[in-house]
């Protein structure tokens, strides 16, 4: 039975329409792609964080590759060609990217490209990644651009979505000392139109994927 409140059908309705919300409500993984000494990557994941978690729109957790201790990739079997891993490393890893309907990959540029602990951390899986969306964040002295184009290239591989929408950081504006994370007030708009992005293209790909 449905019954009209200010305007707004209640009851059964408005019970299918929560429902419907709770299974679109998409989870989006913030990947903090470095694991050396001093890294700058947590301070960077955290203000990504620290923004997305003012939305209503998706769930965000921080997912720190570190946390994970992965080795140089060491599965018998590549990952596209089977998901019975023999690690318990990858076991776990496994189990937080299928988890996760979307990701935001922050990362540094080394000599061009992405760092090489997200790339073997990113190599250990393929299925898991597979019909989702992703955006960037990435920082050093082109702002991190070319290390989002690997990126770019990798997730095409990969069939994730990855979207136009991205965050380059400055080595040489937006820290101090190449160390203390300031960022130029200006990168929250675009951080802003990037997660909008996400958002967007996880729940259409969530719905493929069921």
């Amino acid at each position: 039975m449905f019954i009209l409140q200010n305007g707004k059908l209640c009851g059964q309705l408005e019970s299918i329409c929560t429902d419907e919300e709770d299974r679109l409500m998409v989870k989006i993984g913030i990947i903090i792609g470095s694991t050396r000494p001093g890294r700058v990557a947590e301070q960077v994941a955290r203000w990504v964080y620290e923004h997305a978690t003012k939305r209503t729109d998706a769930q965000f957790e921080l997912v720190d590759i570190a946390d994970y201790n992965l080795p140089l990739y060491d599965e018998p079997v590549p990952p596209s060609m089977s998901t019975d891993y023999v690690n318990e490393h990858t076991r776990r890893w496994s189990q937080k990217i299928a988890s996760l309907d979307g990701f935001i990959f922050c990362t540094p540029e080394y000599n061009r490209a992405t760092s090489g602990a997200l790339k073997n951390a990113i190599d250990f899986l393929f299925h898991e990644w597979n019909n989702k969306a992703a955006g960037f964040v990435g920082w050093g002295s082109f702002n991190g651009a070319r290390a989002v184009e690997n990126l770019r290239l990798i997730m095409g591989e990969l069939q994730v979505a990855d979207v136009r929408g991205q965050v380059g950081l400055s080595l040489f504006t937006d820290f101090e000392n190449f160390t203390q994370f300031k960022p130029a007030s200006i990168h929250e708009e675009t951080l802003n139109t990037m997660l909008d992005q996400v958002v967007a293209w996880s729940k259409a790909l969530k719905t493929l994927r069921e």
